[in-house]
């Protein structure tokens, strides 16, 4: 696919999620996915290949959480892998600072990499494991779209959130089972499915707080 058409599937995304994005913006979501086309050739960093499918299921099912996020100034998105979905809520979101941690060494040389091609000041690296990490300050959200489990990252990552901080989880179906085994020290507040444009399978985001926190 030309990259044209991937700008056209890009925009189209874009303006079916209602969101406001500069001429900027969009050149900087188009070099992400180039960078992570030409390195994924070498480093195997996602495995989906076509540049069409990476504007679909990487772009836009970040960019479709975008309305989740507003409000926060410290968000750390954990096993982020390549960046997915903080590379593309940090171009979108200069006002928020976004921490993407992920213990792979390789998949944090690109994010290295990207970050400092696309002068993403609001974005720093972390080649760090999750339940290791121990950060200055805690986050306002905890995020991830690649977690095993609700309850792993929820136990995983407690010492990431902050008091009136939550937990955002990005899914496909609905998980019930992993819903089911959330002890009682946290509460689902939220639990909305996500609309991707040119996307047809199911995705969900869910929302948790630590148990009386409001």
């Amino acid at each position: 696919m030309s990259l044209s058409h991937n700008q056209q599937a890009l925009e189209l995304g874009i303006k079916t999620l209602g969101l406001n994005c500069t001429s900027q913006q969009i050149e900087q979501l188009l070099a992400y996915l180039e960078m992570l086309q030409r390195w994924n050739k070498a480093y195997n960093l996602t495995a989906i290949r076509e540049p069409i499918q990476m504007v679909r299921l990487h772009l836009l099912d970040s960019l479709a959480i975008h309305p989740y996020v507003q409000g926060v100034k410290h968000i750390i998105d954990v096993g982020t892998g390549p960046g997915l979905p903080g590379i593309p809520l940090a171009i979108l979101n200069p006002n928020i600072n976004f921490t993407l941690l992920d213990s792979n060494g390789k998949k944090t040389r690109f994010l290295f990499q990207a970050i400092n091609d696309l002068s993403l000041v609001n974005a720093k690296e972390i080649n760090h494991r999750v339940e290791k990490y121990q950060p200055e300050q805690s986050f306002n959200i905890v995020l991830s779209r690649a977690f095993s489990s609700i309850s792993d990252m929820l136990t995983q990552c407690d010492h990431l959130v902050s008091d009136s901080g939550c937990f955002l989880a990005m899914k496909g179906k609905k998980p019930d089972s992993e819903l089911s085994q959330i002890t009682k020290d946290y509460k689902v507040v939220d639990l909305s499915q996500i609309n991707v444009p040119q996307v047809d399978s199911e995705r969900h985001l869910i929302k948790i707080i630590k148990t009386g926190v409001s």
